[in-house]
């Protein structure tokens, strides 16, 4: 058998899981690792930051389903990615992170940049593997299997210099797939007893069900059983929005909750379909009693989480449990009084389109003049909050966010990422000028390769949500309010096209002029510090 580098066994069983990007900053330790990835048909993208590089990786996966590659160096490069690294952990992104490393013997005496990689990632990852030159194929095999099975997350690999270069024979071990589970028994009888005499059964949906691909099954479950839908942001779109059956996401927005808690409240079953409470503000913590109400809870992992119990529990995969709880169910009736319809009012009424200008406004435009298939990303903030409500999805994996960890400066990064692995597809993000001002330098990377990305920025010199928190707090106003910038100039600086707009009519020409474009474009949207109030 011939030999090859160890990097290149690494780089193959990338390409074989689908992956065609990996993103990053190199330095001297990991050129072996960039050199096979373009061996093996995966293209390296040069970024401006790892962090940055990482949440890009992360748009890919989004619309590829492949794992997220994220390559950095040996000392602060891996330390740059540590953020965008804890994210993937809990927002249960697949991520391979391949950091560069000294070899053992020379780390002895050097100590320059040198540090333990595999102790600092060890708590914010599934798992992390030191690379051998005779088990590469092993470790890459591994890492991509606990990154993408159960729930998943990133692995991290460290691979020291010399290691890279060896020579190795592949050992051609593939795991079989494990098989779909679903509930059964005793369990199942006594799930669909419940499921028979609900009246106002409710479904709460998460992320599982977008890596079980699992849709589909829920829109027929939800329609057999009449029960309404309301999931965690990931999960927005997961059936069409414009269901009569969806309530939308929910997740951070106290607003929201005021109409979607006591309706929660009101069922007689809850179904937790894949959902994930590490979405949740804490208003969502034992929102219901499972002993005075009947839950079931269908999960890829058991729950150490404690947000909330169930009354029966199914570890396995969303779409066979729903299959076999839905079984050859008839169509049928719930919420007899018209709750449903009576909710998805209240929530409209919350949150309006028509505002004349403000962050509503915006949100509103640009959901209207944008293709229902666009994919948006936003940023943390209040305008995330509202953003999160207002924006209608008609399908999985088109609004994506740090919904988790709540990570500022992923929007941008996050939408040249889905752009790259679908270029011919509409991709806006929503910035606040804070976050955007993370990660501008990353426009200059959209310039370099083409992408006519559009990015929208609230422009309100202040971080909105924590000045909103210091007001309720009666606190003085310290450390929440900034300097405003020519965000347009900026874009243009880059090579990019920049707007500035104040209105609604000047916001709907620049997005028609940059869906046209051939390069990015950066929409500033100056609003009012103080148009937040009473909207989240």
């Amino acid at each position: 058998m011939a030999l090859k580098r160890a990097a290149d066994l690494v780089a193959e069983r990338l390409y074989e899981a689908g992956c065609r990007h990996a993103f990053g900053m190199p330095g001297g330790e990991v050129l072996t690792i960039v050199d096979a990835l373009e061996r093996a048909g995966i293209e390296f993208v040069l970024c401006k930051h790892e962090n940055a590089a990482g949440f890009m990786a992360e748009g890919v996966h989004h619309v590829t389903g492949a794992p997220a590659v994220l390559v950095a160096t040996v000392g602060p490069g891996a330390m740059n990615g540590v953020n965008v690294v804890a994210n993937a952990h809990q927002d249960r992104v697949p991520m391979i992170v391949l950091t560069g490393c000294v070899d053992p013997d020379e780390a002895l005496t050097y100590t320059h940049q040198v540090l333990d990689h595999t102790r600092v990632f060890d708590e914010i990852t599934k798992a992390t593997f030191t690379l051998t030159a005779q088990g590469a194929d092993i470790v890459a095999d591994k890492a991509i299997g606990i990154a993408t099975e159960g729930r998943g997350g990133p692995v991290h690999i460290d691979v020291p210099i010399s290691v890279a270069d060896a020579q190795a024979a592949p050992k051609l071990r593939r795991r079989a797939k494990a098989a779909l589970t679903a509930p059964a028994d005793c369990d199942l009888a006594e799930a669909q007893t419940w499921l028979d005499a609900a009246e106002r059964p409710v479904i709460i949906a998460g992320l599982d069900v977008l890596y079980d691909n699992s849709h589909g099954e829920l829109l027929h479950f939800a329609e057999t059983y009449g029960a309404p839908v309301i999931t965690a942001y990931k999960a927005k779109g997961v059936i069409p929005e414009i269901h009569p059956l969806s309530l939308g996401g929910a997740g951070l927005s106290p607003l929201a909750d005021k109409h979607l808690l006591p309706f929660v409240q009101a069922a007689d079953l809850i179904i937790c379909v894949g959902y994930d409470p590490i979405e949740m503000r804490p208003g969502w913590r034992e929102v219901w009693d499972p002993a005075e109400t009947r839950v079931i809870d269908i999960t890829a992992e058991p729950n150490h989480h404690y947000m909330h119990q169930a009354g029966l529990s199914f570890i396995c995969d969303t779409g066979a449990a729903l299959r076999a709880l839905a079984g050859g169910g008839v169509k049928r009736d719930s919420w007899p009084g018209g709750e449903i319809a009576a909710v998805k009012a209240q929530m409209e009424q919350a949150f309006p389109t028509s505002d004349a200008w403000g962050p509503g406004a915006v949100i509103a435009e640009c959901r209207d003049v944008l293709p229902d298939d666009t994919i948006a990303t936003v940023d943390s903030g209040a305008h995330r909050i509202l953003l999160s409500q207002m924006w209608t999805c008609h399908s999985p994996r088109t609004l994506l966010q740090s919904s988790a960890l709540c990570t500022m400066g992923c929007a941008v990064p996050l939408a040249m990422g889905a752009k790259y692995a679908d270029p011919s597809r509409t991709v806006v993000s929503f910035s606040g000028d804070a976050g955007a001002l993370m990660v501008a330098g990353e426009w200059s990377t959209a310039k370099e390769h083409g992408l006519n990305t559009i990015f929208v920025v609230f422009v309100d010199a202040s971080l909105a949500l924590i000045e909103l928190k210091q007001r309720q707090r009666q606190m003085k106003n310290a450390g929440v309010d900034f300097a405003r910038h020519d965000f347009a100039a900026i874009a243009r600086g880059f090579g990019g096209e920049g707007h500035t707009v104040t209105s609604r009519a000047e916001l709907r020409d620049a997005l028609t002029q940059a869906m046209q474009a051939e390069t990015f474009s950066v929409i500033a949207a100056v609003i009012d510090a103080k148009g937040y109030d009473g909207r989240i």
